[in-house]
């Protein structure tokens, strides 16, 4: 597992998995603490921390099947959504190890019996995995055809 020490490294890592995996990629950035999602105590024209330094935020689209959105945080962590399931909480140096999860189709649906729920399972590196809570009214086609 690599360490991505910052939101424009990681960026950079997840326009490699495009590449690799032969998916277009959409990149859009927000700069500084008036535009990004989690400063919204930052006053009228201020555009950096209390540090001096400029968060930095993205939004990465991957095109295909899954459908794949990424927002990167200033904060080292990610949301992740796949097919309308957001994973939130994912540690930055992870994603990329999650992308490769789901591209190379080693993610699954688990479906319990009582009481009735799916969960979409990744597994990551090191014997870990990530699971989520699927509501049922979110199951795409993609999320029903790994349903185990």
């Amino acid at each position: 597992m690599e360490h991505l020490p910052t939101t424009e490294v990681a960026v950079t890592a997840l326009r490699a998995l495009a590449d690799r995996y032969g998916r277009e990629i959409e990149v859009t950035h927000d700069i500084g603490a008036d535009q990004t999602s989690r400063r919204t105590a930052a006053g009228v024209g201020v555009t950096t921390d209390p540090d001096g330094s400029l968060p930095h935020e993205a939004h990465v689209e991957f095109g295909g099947l899954p459908r794949v959105r990424v927002r990167l945080f200033p904060e080292d962590d990610a949301l992740i959504d796949v097919e309308g399931v957001e994973c939130p909480d994912i540690p930055r140096d992870d994603v990329p190890a999650f992308l490769r999860s789901l591209f190379d189709g080693l993610a699954y649906v688990k479906a319990r019996r009582f009481p009735p729920g799916y969960f979409l399972v990744v597994p990551l590196p090191g014997d870990r995995t990530h699971k989520e809570f699927i509501p049922m009214i979110v199951l795409t086609p993609w999320l029903s055809a790994r349903v185990r």
